[in-house]
């Protein structure tokens, strides 16, 4: 038997981030319904969790997920206070 772990909560960030890059979408979509806070914190946490994941490596896939639905939530919410805001 090993003392060693062979999980960290690096191994987190993929799952993370492709989780509240999806709430952030959902809520970016819903903006009238969820508010500007919750798809613009989601949103940037979840591209800031791709981000490590992506240099730890781990769940490279999900991280890439993560990054574009946080993005394009963050995008979105930009876009939509940009054309609708003033």
């Amino acid at each position: 038997m090993t003392a060693e772990a062979t999980d960290s909560p690096a191994s987190l960030y993929g799952v993370v981030s492709l989780v509240l890059g999806a709430v952030a979408l959902v809520a970016a979509v819903f903006v009238g319904y969820a508010g500007v806070a919750i798809p613009l914190l989601c949103g940037s946490l979840a591209v800031t969790f791709a981000t490590l994941g992506l240099v730890k490596r781990s769940n490279r896939g999900q991280c890439v997920i993560g990054l574009v639905t946080g993005g394009l939530a963050v995008l979105w919410l930009v876009l939509f206070l940009a054309a609708f805001g003033g």
